[in-house]
């Protein structure tokens, strides 16, 4: 994949034409099965049992379940395996990425006064990655729909004098003002223009609106990269307390991290009759950073000595973000019976108005059954509305934009049921763990975004102070993938698998 060098011009726009759309939202909605050895073992279902600082961010009950203070981290090995299948053609790509995903400590207060129904309280600080983004991405195939369309379809309209360089106007200057147009599009269009892929109807008129392609109809050969890397996260302050032997309450007062990068580059190729261009490089660069709050209130109740039910509610996340984009074009052409290599690089940052995004609440039943001194299973169900994600401006700025967006939300996504379900056995001091998990898909059609399945395993050892605990899960979703929204709209059918191994340590004083 080709990178961008070093900025020559380190220019900045405030761009106008927007880059959200309903991957985004649902990026930074959704959560993976990442955590403590423990409750990645056990799938995540345990919102009843506690006692388990990644418990603690499913129900912060779990928070007044630990007996004694406690301080635990884990670190992770995240592994994604993609295949592509485009055009009968299929590609295998893979990313790992090593990272400390959860570090915490809680603080036990006995109540002395033993007539008192509140027997405990707890002070719990917990670090949690909610979401590896690192993931990485190979199509390729022959198709019979072009790159150029991209860029040809959103030249429509836009007039040509918007597409030349004037005067003393370089490809940087003309590419930054574009930027601060309302006018989407405009920065893409004048790409493809700068770089051949079409020509105007009428070349001598600066108010032409019409274009054609200087790409020939037939056959595409195309090969797309993808590659992102980041992480979503989330501290949280825990306060819990026991009331009686039978009760557990708790809310947690939760930051959240979003840092996220991706790039893509298509590379295509064809020797079509008629075609004066026969290479396209196009390369895209997204940087997104972000900050949110949330809260999570929840309760536990023992019903019997074996058996555990628990409620949580957690509110919505209000994330502020900001974004930079960056692109670069290279075509080849023929002219007069030479072969030109055009670059179109405006070495450009485009920086976008900060903007507010709201995720849904989540609500989480849960029960467990604990055989003694022997094991328990536990089962944990949620439900998320992803219908209710919504985009808003800080300003009046792209109030219209947001609104249109919104409505497509509405419109594409529903609510999705969780469904995950775990085991323990224990042989004195060795326990060993199995799982499961299910999670329906957030689109109404779930041919975009299939269902989600997998399963998890994992054993621990108790050393008295210091226990010690691994985990391995397994997740597989499919879904059908456009390359670009507009012009190239052919779908690449994706099969993705989500590894993940963890060790935990944990210090109990």
């Amino acid at each position: 994949m080709k990178k961008i060098p070093f900025f020559i011009i380190a220019a900045f726009t405030m761009a106008i034409s927007q880059a959200q759309n309903t991957t985004d939202g649902l990026r930074y909605s959704t959560e993976q099965n990442i955590g403590t050895a423990r409750f990645t073992a056990l799938s995540g279902a345990m919102g009843a049992l506690g006692s388990d600082f990644s418990a603690i961010n499913v129900n912060p009950a779990g928070g007044a379940v630990f007996l004694n203070s406690n301080l635990m981290f884990s670190a992770s090995l995240f592994d994604v395996e993609n295949k592509a299948n485009y055009f009968n053609n299929s590609e295998k790509s893979f990313s790992d990425d090593v990272a400390i995903n959860q570090l915490g400590g809680v603080f036990v207060i006995n109540n002395s006064n033993e007539e008192s129904a509140f027997k405990k309280f707890t002070i719990g600080l917990n670090y949690n990655t909610t979401k590896s983004f690192d993931n990485e991405l190979y199509i390729a195939g022959t198709g019979n729909n072009s790159i150029g369309n991209f860029f040809l379809e959103q030249a429509q309209g836009i007039p040509l004098n918007l597409l030349e360089t004037n005067g003393n106007e370089s490809i940087s200057s003309k590419y930054s003002y574009l930027g601060g147009l309302n006018l989407p599009g405009a920065q893409n269009a004048f790409l493809g223009y700068q770089g051949f892929l079409f020509d105007p109807v009428d070349p001598n008129d600066p108010s032409n609106t019409a274009y054609i392609s200087n790409i020939a109809d037939g056959s595409f050969k195309q090969e797309y990269a993808y590659l992102s890397q980041g992480y979503n996260s989330k501290f949280s302050i825990n306060l819990a307390t026991q009331i009686t032997d039978n009760y557990f309450l708790g809310i947690n007062i939760n930051t959240h991290t979003l840092d996220f990068d991706q790039s893509s580059f298509l590379l295509e190729t064809n020797s079509n009759p008629g075609s004066t261009v026969n290479r396209v490089g196009f390369e895209n660069n997204l940087s997104v950073t972000g900050a949110g709050i949330s809260a999570q209130i929840g309760a536990i109740a023992k019903l019997a000595n074996n058996f555990r039910l628990g409620l949580s509610f957690d509110s919505p996340t209000w994330y502020q973000i900001s974004e930079e984009t960056t692109q670069y074009l290279e075509s080849r052409r023929v002219f007069e019976g030479q072969s030109i290599y055009q670059e179109v690089d405006p070495r450009i940052i485009n920086v976008y108005e900060d903007y507010t995004l709201r995720t849904p609440a989540k609500v989480t039943a849960s029960a467990a059954y604990i055989f003694g001194q022997k094991g328990l299973i536990s089962f944990d169900y949620s439900y998320k509305d992803y219908s209710a994600i919504k985009f808003s401006e800080i300003n009046d700025s792209y109030s219209s934009f947001f609104n249109d967006l919104n409505n497509t939300l509405n419109n594409t996504l529903k609510g999705a049921s969780a469904l995950k379900a775990g085991a323990e056995y224990r042989i004195n001091q060795l326990s060993l763990r199995g799982g499961f998990h299910y999670e329906e898909s957030p689109y109404k059609n779930t041919e975009i975004v299939g269902d989600l399945t997998g399963f998890s395993l994992g054993a621990g050892y108790n050393f008295g102070r210091v226990t010690c605990d691994l985990a391995y899960s397994r997740s597989e979703q499919e879904r059908n993938q456009k390359l670009y929204s507009v012009g190239l709209t052919d779908v690449a059918k994706i099969n993705s698998i989500y590894s993940n191994f963890v060790v935990s340590l944990g210090f109990n004083f």
